[in-house]
């Protein structure tokens, strides 16, 4: 099989190049989910009441599998954003304690550890990464020269949001865990779009989305915790879950009455990649954005944030733009050219993120292209 277009529910009339933001889920994988909903409506009691435990399990062990986890260290969540906000609000945080962080993380988790400092009295820090990404060494140390005998935490996205950046989390992992101090990873854009094993990437906590690049639907993602962890987390919602000695996952299967659909057909996502040759798809994609990067950099005339290499960037690239009305550009890019892309910005520089997806061809980043080079000239 082969994943195109038709697989997909996107509107037809717009080049969409922003699958970053909320991914996109294929007609077959879509169907799975309204199959669920519809099990569900036929028979709620059932369904909720005596099915759906079982039904999470099976789910879950195979969501673990593919992210290489053990099936009882992972859990399901709506959003990365939650995920995060789970360890976050758990962990025992006080006044002087250091939350690090680097200056290329998504700005909604900046704003969660900006809260959680002001509730603990702990303290945020943030390291800014190197300007131009090409030695995960310099990277490594642009984050290390911040820790301190008071860092207790260090979150780093391991695919920046803003900046499409492939941070080298499992080096950053192994040295904070040799010096004790917690991890927690933003993978909102990992699985998917790169191999995963969070056991290889060494984290204490890692979040991530199956709704974006695995292309399942809405409000499917996943949390991990190493098992030494699970007695400090607590589910943000107390529920029928909750017992005193119940484990990580016991907790926070069940939070109260939710559509689980979106959960019960990550399997049916992770089967759709499998069965059209996805690292093919990965290649392919990663090909349209190096086009994007050389021949958008040559038009701009502005240094790239990254080196043209795959450890650097996948299936997204940002590239930095002269100075512009953002709001304007963006505006400009849909209303004139029909183009579906975010202007993002970060230390100070507006950006165009570019994503490729299976549904993209090579008529997309020509006609990005040729919108960017018009943005330019005006």
């Amino acid at each position: 099989m082969s994943a195109s277009r038709a697989d997909f529910l996107l509107d037809e009339g717009i080049v969409f190049l922003n699958h970053g933001s909320f991914g996109a889920c294929p007609r077959p994988v879509f169907e799975v989910f309204q199959a669920w909903q519809r099990q569900m409506e036929r028979q709620p009691v059932l369904f909720l009441g005596r099915q759906a435990e079982g039904l999470l399990n099976s789910a879950r062990e195979r969501a673990a599998a593919y992210v290489g986890a053990p099936p009882d260290t992972l859990i399901f969540v709506s959003n990365a954003s939650e995920g995060a906000n789970l360890v976050a609000r758990s962990l025992p945080l006080r006044a002087g304690d250091e939350i690090l962080i680097t200056d290329h993380e998504y700005g909604a988790m900046v704003r969660m550890w900006r809260f959680i400092a002001q509730q603990t009295g702990a303290v945020l820090v943030t390291a800014t990464l190197p300007s131009y990404l090409n030695d995960e060494a310099a990277v490594l140390a642009s984050i290390w020269q911040h820790v301190t005998p008071k860092t207790r935490l260090i979150f780093a996205s391991h695919i920046t949001s803003p900046t499409a950046l492939v941070l080298p989390v499992a080096a950053l992992c192994a040295r904070a865990r040799a010096a004790g101090i917690w991890t927690l990873i933003d993978g909102a854009h990992v699985p998917g779009q790169l191999p995963l094993d969070v056991a290889a990437v060494g984290a204490d906590f890692y979040t991530g989305n199956f709704h974006k690049w695995l292309c399942a639907p809405k409000s499917a993602a996943f949390l991990y915790a190493r098992r030494e962890w699970h007695a400090l987390l607590h589910p943000l919602v107390i529920s029928w879950g909750w017992e005193v000695g119940a484990s990580f996952v016991q907790q926070n299967s069940w939070t109260g009455t939710r559509d689980l659909a979106a959960y019960l057909s990550v399997p049916a996502a992770i089967d759709y990649q499998a069965a059209n040759a996805w690292e093919t798809v990965r290649a392919r994609c990663h090909a349209l954005a190096q086009t994007v990067y050389q021949r958008g950099t040559a038009l701009t005339g502005l240094r790239p944030l990254h080196a043209d290499s795959p450890t650097c960037y996948a299936q997204m690239v940002a590239l930095p733009l002269p100075p512009l009305a953002a709001a304007a550009a963006k505006a400009r890019l849909y209303d004139e050219f029909a183009i579906e892309v975010p202007i993002t910005q970060q230390g100070g520089r507006d950006l165009v993120r570019v994503s490729f997806q299976a549904y993209n061809t090579e008529d997309d980043a020509e006609a990005f292209l040729r919108a960017l080079a018009c943005l330019l000239n005006r």
